[in-house]
């Protein structure tokens, strides 16, 4: 009993985030080999599948980050707080407002999963802020990390402006150099200061984070597998939302031969069957889970 003790107290003496990348291990490993992140990375994802994913991240960045904001002063959290490089909340509703259009918070659905998402991360702020770092790690840094290769699939597979719009949630303008915010995120989080049980809980809710993102894939799959957004059916037309086009033309045809050609272009990119629906939107999600943990 005694040398197991021992043994585990020199685990755990571990840097945190270490400690953080092997106690994910496994779960990670399982989302890196799922067919669905494979197809993400071939450029098999659609327009329909990306909103829904967007969607689901606001409504769980936004949580987030009031809580961090709750707790931005707790020496528990305090000394990870950066929200001008990595808050991720702005970003998503100038995004949700590029793909939905100006009545973007009436349009996005909050799938059960997702709703299930925010309470924890309401409940973990309001009542054990210690644990917020690991759900901060498991985003924050799986996002800057995997960022920029999903971006570049994401605007080549939606054919998306090669000015950014849509991809604002893959835009870190407050980190120049990832790699070296990332060294100095690691050796803020492994200062902080916890005994060996809070240092426990922290690995335990970290791996809680990477289910409870699991989950929202499944609940994604499943409302997508419905054809359906926000509770209504999906229509076969073009969804893709520009800031330069006319209010007038919204509904009607667009005049011009480039219009019509981005109208064909993003109509050919709906998805052809439930099954293809489905395995597309958990594609997304799983890769921009474990492409970012895998670099982390």
């Amino acid at each position: 009993m005694e040398t197991s003790q021992t043994h585990s107290s020199e685990s755990m003496s571990k840097d945190l985030s270490e400690l953080m990348k092997e106690a994910t291990k496994e779960v990670h490993e399982q989302a890196e080999n799922t067919l669905f992140m494979k197809n993400f990375q071939k450029g098999q994802v659609s327009l329909h599948e990306f909103k829904l994913v967007t969607a689901s991240l606001y409504f769980i960045y936004s949580a987030l980050e009031e809580e961090i904001e709750r707790n931005k002063d707790n020496p528990v959290y305090a000394p990870v707080y950066f929200p001008a490089e990595l808050h991720r909340k702005a970003a998503l509703e100038e995004d949700l407002e590029y793909f939905y259009g100006s009545n973007w918070r009436e349009e996005i659905p909050c799938p059960e999963a997702t709703q299930k998402y925010v309470e924890r991360l309401h409940y973990v702020g309001k009542n054990h802020p210690e644990l917020l770092v690991a759900h901060a790690y498991t985003r924050y840094l799986g996002d800057l990390s995997g960022g920029q290769v999903l971006k570049k699939i994401a605007q080549k597979a939606l054919h998306l402006p090669s000015t950014g719009e849509g991809l604002a949630f893959f835009t870190f303008d407050g980190v120049s150099n990832a790699t070296k915010f990332k060294q100095l995120y690691r050796s803020r989080m492994n200062a902080l200061e916890m005994d060996l049980a809070t240092k426990k809980r922290v690995l335990e809710e970290a791996k809680k984070a990477f289910l409870l993102n699991i989950q929202v894939f499944e609940a994604l799959q499943e409302l997508v597998s419905k054809g359906q957004e926000n509770g209504h059916p999906v229509q076969p037309k073009a969804e893709l939302r520009t800031r330069n086009v006319n209010k007038s033309y919204e509904h009607g045809p667009a005049p011009g031969k480039a219009s019509e050609k981005t109208n064909r272009r993003h109509t050919d990119m709906m998805p052809i069957s439930p099954l293809v629906r489905w395995i597309l939107a958990l594609s997304f999600l799983a890769t921009t889970v474990a492409v970012g943990l895998f670099a982390m």
